[in-house]
């Protein structure tokens, strides 16, 4: 036995002789290629910023040492490992690197790596880790990465595949389905297109699966019920649609991330079953129907956010209770309603409570002062109260929130002294949001206490008294609004100290004096709103010298006297300007034209006078200009036919003169404004302006008397042939024109139209609870948006199938176009288009008036589920003095005289100071037009009778002195 054994130790000992020569070969030949594929790659880097690459040289010490390599120790000459992540390397990857047969790992992400990913990677049988993510590579992911040969089953061991923040386009290759043992995905930040393979469905082994910020498109594939494994499923920001799939059999899924997509239906109700999970982020999707009770079954969820979509129903009073591990609850922008549960307070970690834009009643819960470790509570937009001081309990409550930083109560119905509590909040608070409610009191000194505030908005409330000085501490406040109120007195030169300042608003308010010199210190202002004020004085040079000006300058409807400073030409990156309704004169500076990005320009009515300078020729992205109601003379520049983005222009009342262009914005008559300008002439036949006379023709008349002799009767002949002929057109395109008024009106727009989608959201799709009332021809609705200053606006929808509707759209349209006047309702803007069921809708954007209107004062009794209200003398009186204003104006001093024919106190609105602002032109009048337009543009109703049934005012008659005594028996 011994002998056997000596044998077998002989022979193989002889083997290894015999076979110790080709080995030592064969690890030569490989030792050589692992070099050169290593000096293939680095040949292809073309920027080494930190010299890592230096030692990889034919002459240094062995490969294996190199930086960012590793060999095997089994194999030992063989790279197993090539980790260069984070080195700032760029160039492109080697196909050579397919050449390291024996590499597990690659790590190349945190670099400026471009190209291609070489399809030879697919040959690496032996790679487990493959990392290429946070590069600048491009192209579609190689087909042979996902592919497994039979004969080699190429990656078929790849574990760690993370592609993520690259640029990659194209389709995700359905063979990735057959890398069995994947643990990792991650595709995020990409550009990849199409649908996700169902193939995904066969990675048993997958754990983590990411493919956020594509262009991805199709559903989800039901496939991916089949992960048991999966622990996180991210797809968020895509395009995906159809309905959620039911993902109720992945046991060990603890996140679940599917927002910022376009998936529809109803949150199904099996994912109640997960019981790992511990995020659900369904948010900014199209999703509807009832949040499904069997989420409140998921005691460990950290996480619920499910804003900005259309889900319904109330929240569980128990939610807290149920919850106890929740962290952040965001349902923001939904249809959800009820009351705001007491128990919250039982989910003892909650930070972030998001519930803004919903239909939340009754107050606020003290309670939620018991949630300490308390981030962001944002309630804004909902039907919250405060009545009572003791309503306002919960800001008293909130003071043991120690780190709250985020308090939005904007857009409710908080009414009352504003609590001193709230001087007690967290002085780590950077958001304090009060806007549009019903506030009352003055602004406490104290609040420069929050040092940390950096948005601040407290407009539309009934704040008086003074602007602190001592608000001026507030170093990083960025956004200050404290507009529509009835602050007094200057405007404090300390908040020039503000900085960071990047929005200031305080117009519609009561502020006088001058202009601070040293707001000019901001000089990170974007938006400067100061409009609607007592300010008199100049406007400071200092002010015009802030280049970062860029949203808008508002200074409009003021008491600015003088010129406008030269310094305008600074406000290089400015868009809006709107000096309008000041005392300003002078002429305009040529400086302007160095505000090259300048789109709106306002400066009517004023006292400005002189040409119109050309240096405005440069300004090629003008696309509203109003010069209208000032002394400016001259010929109507040339070059204002040529601005192609203009759509608006309005020269009235001035003292123009000369030919009218008809090139450019002079083609549209409904984008052009010259009445007031008599001596005017020319331009297109809709302008009604006189034929201008032929100089040409007068100088030949005087240069040859015999050839005149001859020439004038035959001219003469052929002038009055072609005056008759171009009467008889001029007839037959007024008439057509008249009829594309009432088909085809543009409504001026100063600024963006509003979408149907963006007012059915606004409106809660339109609901009966956002109704403020209703018409002969269509309804008025309360709209949460923010849209010029305004959180909440009034939008009238046209019932378009009541006969005269549309001709009534088209008459307010027209009337409000043609006035402005503090005393007349504002229009905001206009929506023309298709609602969800493809009929035509039509709709007008106002100023909303919290007060209601004059009706609902008067006979209060009469309207159900309102308190009780009534009118002192002093408010009559001045009621009774706005409307006469109002009248006044439109009789006498507007553009064209025009009679409203249908007024009434329910026509009457109210706003926050009760000041009275008529409104509802539908059935408005114009007076002294051409007999042809007056027909055509006539509002709607009969000939015999005009205005409301049940209410006819004198006004009918188109009289405005009977108008008058309609006014007298208003407030009766």
């Amino acid at each position: 036995m011994e002998g056997f054994h000596a044998l077998f130790f002989l022979i193989n000992l002889l083997h290894m002789i015999s076979t110790a020569p080709c080995a030592a070969t064969a690890g030569i030949k490989h030792a050589a290629s692992d070099r050169a594929a290593l000096l293939s790659f680095k040949s292809l880097v073309n920027d080494n910023p930190f010299g890592v690459l230096s030692s990889w040289t034919n002459g240094s010490f062995h490969y294996c040492r190199w930086r960012g390599v590793s060999c095997g120790r089994r194999h030992q000459d063989r790279v197993t490992a090539l980790d260069l992540k984070s080195l700032g390397l760029a160039g492109s990857i080697s196909p050579s690197i397919a050449n390291l047969t024996f590499i597990q790992r690659i790590e190349l992400s945190d670099n400026k790596l471009d190209g291609r990913i070489p399809e030879e990677l697919g040959s690496l049988r032996r790679l487990r880790y493959l990392n290429l993510s946070v590069n600048s590579l491009h192209g579609t992911i190689p087909f042979s990465l996902g592919a497994i040969p039979a004969t080699l089953g190429n990656l078929a061991q790849l574990q760690y595949l993370d592609l993520q923040f690259n640029s990659f386009t194209g389709s995700i290759p359905g063979s990735l389905g057959n890398l069995s043992s994947l643990l990792f995905l991650s595709l995020d930040y990409n550009k990849l297109l199409g649908a996700m393979p169902p193939t995904f469905g066969s990675l048993l082994s997958l754990k983590t699966l990411e493919i956020q910020y594509n262009s991805l498109t199709g559903t989800i594939p039901s496939t991916l019920v089949n992960l048991s494994s999966l622990n996180w499923l991210s797809l968020r920001g895509n395009s995906l649609h159809g309905e959620i799939p039911h993902f109720a059999e992945l046991p060990f899924l603890s996140y679940l991330n599917c927002a910022i997509n376009y998936l529809s239906g109803s949150i199904p109700n099996s994912l109640g079953r997960l019981s790992s999970l511990e995020y659900l982020i369904l948010r900014m999707n199209n999703l509807t129907g009832e949040i499904p009770s069997s989420l409140y079954n998921l005691s460990s969820l950290k996480a619920l956010e499910l804003a900005y979509n259309q889900l319904e129903g109330t929240l569980p009073s128990n939610i807290g209770n149920a919850l106890p591990n929740l962290q952040l609850l965001c349902m923001s922008s939904n249809q959800l309603r009820g009351r705001i549960p007491a128990s919250l307070s039982n989910a003892s970690e909650l930070n972030h409570l998001e519930l803004s834009l919903n239909a939340f009643h009754g107050t606020i819960p003290p309670t939620l002062g018991a949630l300490k470790s308390l981030l962001r509570l944002e309630l804004a937009t909902n039907r919250l109260e405060a009545r009572k001081p003791s309503d306002w309990s919960f800001i008293t409550a909130l003071t043991n929130c120690t780190s709250l930083y985020v308090l939005d109560l904007k857009n409710n119905l908080l009414q009352g002294m504003m609590p001193k509590s709230l001087l007690n909040l967290s002085t780590n608070l950077n958001t304090l949001g009060l806007a549009n409610n019903q506030i009352s009191g003055i602004i406490p000194t104290e609040i420069e206490k929050f040092v940390n505030l950096i948005y601040l908005d407290m407009s539309i409330n009934n704040f008086r008294g003074t602007i602190p000085v001592d608000i001026s501490h507030l170093w990083q406040l960025q956004y200050l609004d404290l507009s529509t109120n009835t602050l007094s007195g200057e405007i404090p030169s300390s908040l020039g100290n503000l900085t960071r300042m990047d929005k200031l608003y305080l117009s519609n308010n009561k502020l006088e004096g001058a202009i601070p010199p040293i707001l000019s210190n901001m000089l990170m202002l974007e938006l400067l709103n100061l409009s609607n004020n007592r300010l008199s004085g100049s406007i400071p040079k200092e002010a015009l010298s802030v280049s970062s000006l860029a949203s808008f300058l508002d200074l409009s409807h003021n008491l600015l006297n003088d010129s406008i400073p030269s310094e305008v030409g600074n406000l290089i990156n400015i868009r809006e300007l709107d000096l309008s309704n000041n005392r300003l004169s002078g002429e305009i500076p040529e400086n302007i034209g160095k505000c090259t990005i300048l789109e709106i320009l306002h400066l009517e009515n004023n006292l400005f006078q002189g040409y119109i300078p050309s240096s405005l020729s440069n300004l090629r992205g003008l696309k509203d200009i109003d010069l209208s109601k000032n002394f400016y003379s001259g010929q109507i520049p040339a070059f204002l036919d040529e601005l192609p983005d203009l759509q608006y222009l309005n020269l009235s009342f001035n003292s123009f003169e000369g030919r009218v262009p008809m090139k450019g914005v002079f083609k549209n008559a409904s984008k052009v404004s010259l009445i007031g300008n008599p001596k005017l002439c020319g331009g297109i036949p809709e302008l009604h302006l006189p034929k201008c006379t032929s100089d040409a023709f007068a100088a030949k008349h005087h240069s040859d008397y015999k050839l005149k002799v001859i020439v004038i009767p035959i001219g003469g002949a052929i002038l009055c042939l072609i005056i008759i002929t171009g009467l008889l057109r001029i007839h037959q395109l007024i008439k057509k024109s008249q009829r594309k008024l009432l088909s085809g009106f543009s409504l001026r727009n100063r600024h963006m139209k509003i979408s149907y989608d963006e007012l059915f959201k606004a409106t809660n799709g339109f609901s009966s609870d956002n109704l403020i009332g209703t018409g002969s021809f269509g309804s008025v609705y309360k709209a949460a948006m923010n849209y010029e200053n305004a959180d909440i606006v009034a939008v009238k929808v046209l019932n378009l199938q009541q006969h005269g509707a549309f001709r009534s759209f088209m008459s307010e349209c027209e009337a409000l176009r043609s006035i402005r006047h503090r005393n007349l309702v504002k229009i905001l803007t206009s929506c023309s288009s298709l609602d969800h069921h493809g009929n035509d809708f039509k709709a007008l954007v106002f100023e909303y008036m919290p007060n209601g209107s004059l009706e609902e004062w008067l006979h209060s009794n009469a309207c159900q589920n309102r308190p009780f209200r009534s009118l002192s003398l002093i408010q009559r009186l001045n009621i009774a003095i706005d409307i006469a204003s109002a009248l006044e104006y439109l009789h006498h001093e507007g553009s064209v005289p025009i009679v409203h024919c249908d007024l009434k106190p329910s026509n009457v609105l109210l706003d926050n100071e009760m000041t009275a602002h008529l409104g509802d032109f539908g059935l408005a009048k114009f007076l002294r037009q051409p007999p042809d337009e007056s027909s055509e543009r006539s509002s709607t109703g009969t000939a015999g009778i005009k205005g409301s049934i049940g209410y006819v005012p004198p006004g009918s008659a188109m009289c405005t002195a009977l108008e008058f005594f309609c006014w007298r028996c208003l407030l009766e």
